[in-house]
């Protein structure tokens, strides 16, 4: 496989970036005295203006660097993150992911617009000045030059051009300070044929003129501070001469950083005009300290970025060696060499061993995906002027990669449902008692061999009687039927069933719930409602762990044999002679509780006569049980499932197929499709009888 493009990997890193400016910036709008919040952020910004100069997006540097200096004044703590200065911060965020993703797209005029926007919200009556115009600042007057300064010795890390941070910039900022005098030492420049490009070889020695705090220089480094050694020292008060640009000093000679490039520097000779300039004597290299190089090469080893698509050929190598390990397993168990059925047995082990090992590495924290709603909530909010609290917990869930891209889409039209039409507007929470703000609470959770994840609001919850009347005049149900209300709000996942009263930029055209319901048993698992009037709504999903392999229960029917998720197995009993004897109710009589069954002889047309002592497999998708009677239950199974192909899609109660042990095929029976068979089932069994 060839290499990845340097530019993706930037495009790669920066969407990460883009994740903890958006995270930081809307949690500054929660708490706007927290200064780590806004080093985050900076952080972030910081390194994506420097990656971005590296790999040739120039507009992309320009643009964060106006972004970075016009939000200059909230770092310095001189006015606070308002709502307002967010949102316009967050546009700027989006501006800057356009350039990098889709540059072709972008507009000059909208993101002038963006920045004038950014200075106007921190700086109305001071716009930002560019660094040029800084460091053109008029001199200071000789009367006034007598003041403390600061002697600094920086030694950075050879590597830190290639993480985009450019030692120019870093004196560029420290110029903004006061006047500066720097002379690079250039004692560690190897060899030409030894020199690495990417590494910066530079010392710099550098005398500060300003009265400045050590706070204040250290804010010029703060991005840096692991990747280089500062020496700092004051200087006594002297008499600074006067000069107002910042020089760089080699030798005998000067030039203006503001005609440098970097990283490639240039220099052009000009004559000192006034007075001889001492060479700095080099200091002695110092051993970077333990513990920082320590965290270094921990960072360098905590992870790796690796290929989706390689991790996903990897899942499929696994998978098929699970499958040849069940085959030679079954042939060793035929046989009687005990030296072969050692070996199988050692195959086993390791590839289990393997085959966990190969799901960890796709497993990620569902917060990755939490993360991206917090921007989906805050723009809500803002646009239906409607206050509303976001909180996650159990971010450290962890769930296969590809149930992660499937479960995005459910979740938006889940949290959008919950806004639009579950909190209410100021007025009603005021007239019901309730808070002003509403609460939008998103959870994670393992249950077993499932992972539940639930969005909860605090609004009004689901009007049933609406709900009703609406399925009424569609002609869903006839007028007057019984029904609870769980099955009521059923008819919320109905295709192009809305019980909204206008049709909005948000709903109305009963287009979301039926997709999130088809989404979710497309991915094995099932979707709950609960709700309390004037409380609020509770949508519960439940979820398998990963789509590839799963723990199954190998049954015979007939001939056949057929495959059971295990974890919505809930116990094996019996079909005992009363059961056979009411075969006309369809019910089972579990310890006093009712439970519908399917005859699976019956439902997959099996041939030849049934067993004598048939069992019932008792399965559950939520708080609804099912009985599956078959002929015989085999036992427990490592299935890799394989999807059906196209032709058969029109077969709704398999979700897929695996390999057996002797080589032949088992399909998986979907659990959610056959509960859903067995309610219906009992729904005309009512109907009958009432008839």
């Amino acid at each position: 496989m060839s290499a990845m493009d340097p530019t993706e990997v930037f495009r790669q890193e920066a969407s990460e970036l883009f994740e903890v400016l958006e995270g930081a910036l809307l949690d500054l709008g929660q708490r706007p005295d927290d200064r780590e919040l806004v080093d985050s952020a900076f952080r972030a910004l910081h390194t994506i203006k420097g990656s971005g100069a590296m790999f040739g997006f120039d507009k992309v540097a320009s643009f964060t660097h106006e972004f970075e200096t016009a939000f200059d004044r909230v770092r310095k703590g001189e006015i606070k993150p308002t709502q307002e200065l967010i949102s316009v911060a967050l546009a700027a965020k989006d501006y800057i992911r356009t350039l990098i993703e889709d540059p072709q797209s972008t507009d000059d005029i909208i993101g002038e617009a963006i920045l004038d926007d950014l200075r106007r919200f921190v700086s109305a009556d001071q716009p930002a000045a560019p660094v040029a115009a800084i460091a053109e600042a008029p001199p200071l007057a000789r009367a006034e030059s007598k003041q403390a300064g600061w002697h600094l010795y920086l030694e950075f890390e050879s590597h830190i051009l290639r993480n985009g941070s450019n030692p120019l910039d870093l004196l560029e900022d420290l110029c903004k300070l006061g006047p500066c005098f720097v002379v690079p030492v250039t004692d560690g420049i190897p060899f030409l044929d030894e020199m690495e490009p990417e590494d910066c070889y530079l010392k710099w020695d550098v005398k500060l003129h300003a009265a400045c705090d050590k706070d204040a220089i250290d804010d010029v480094f703060m991005f840096v501070q692991d990747e280089m050694k500062l020496t700092l020292s004051p200087l006594a008060q002297i008499e600074a001469p006067a000069p107002a640009p910042l020089f760089l000093l080699l030798d005998e000679e000067q030039v203006p950083m503001a005609e440098m490039a970097a990283p490639v520097i240039e220099i052009a000779a000009a004559p000192i005009a006034e007075q001889p300039v001492a060479k700095a004597e080099p200091k002695p290299e110092a051993k970077p300290e333990p513990k920082a190089e320590a965290k270094r090469e921990e960072r360098g080893i905590a992870t790796v970025r690796v290929q989706a698509e390689r991790l996903d050929e990897l899942m499929d190598r696994v998978g098929e060696l699970v499958i040849a390990q069940a085959r030679l397993s079954q042939l060793a168990a035929s046989g009687s060499d005990l030296s072969i059925k050692m070996i199988a047995e050692e195959i086993e082990r390791l590839a289990s061993s393997l085959r966990d090992t190969t799901m960890g590495a796709r497993m990620v924290p569902i917060g990755s995906l939490f993360g991206r709603f917090r921007r989906l909530v805050h723009d809500l909010s803002r646009d239906l002027s409607k206050p509303v609290e976001f909180v996650t917990t159990g971010e450290d869930t962890e769930l296969d990669k590809t149930m992660i891209e499937c479960l995005a889409d459910p979740l938006v039209h889940l949290i959008r449902n919950a806004i639009d039409h579950g909190i209410e507007d100021n007025a009603t929470r005021a007239a019901n008692g309730k808070t002003e703000q509403g609460r939008i609470e998103l959870a994670a959770v393992h249950s077993g061999a499932q992972v539940l994840v639930t969005v909860k609001d605090n609004g009004g919850g689901l009007n049933t009687a609406r709900i009703r009347a609406k399925a009424e005049e569609q002609g869903l149900i006839a007028a007057g039927a019984v029904l609870t209300d769980h099955e009521i709000h059923q008819f919320l996942f109905h295709p192009g069933f809305s019980t909204a009263q206008t049709i909005s930029a948000l709903s109305g055209r009963g287009v979301g719930m039926d997709v999130v319901k088809r989404t979710i048993e497309n991915m094995r698992g099932s979707i709950d409602l609960s709700t309390r009037p004037g409380q609020g709504t509770t949508v519960t999903l439940r979820l398998p762990l990963t789509l590839a392999i799963i723990e199954g229960l190998l049954i015979r029917v007939g001939e056949g044999r057929y495959i059971i998720p295990l974890s919505a197995v809930e116990e094996c009993v019996e079909l005992t002679a009363e059961d056979e004897r009411s075969r006309g109710r369809n019910f089972l009589n579990v310890r006093g509780n009712l439970v519908p069954f399917l005859r699976l002889r019956e439902l997959l047309t099996a041939s030849g006569s049934p067993d004598k002592h048939q069992k019932t497999i008792i399965i559950s998708t939520g708080e609804t049980r099912v009985g599956l009677v078959a002929d015989q239950i085999i036992g427990n199974h490592q299935t890799v499932i394989k999807s059906l192909s196209k032709l058969h899609s029109d077969v709704t109660i398999f979700s897929g197929a695996t390999i057996l042990g002797d080589g032949t095929a088992a399909l998986i029976l979907d659990v959610a499709q056959l509960v859903t068979l067995a309610q219906s089932k009992v729904e005309k069994q009512h109907i009958s009888e009432a008839a």
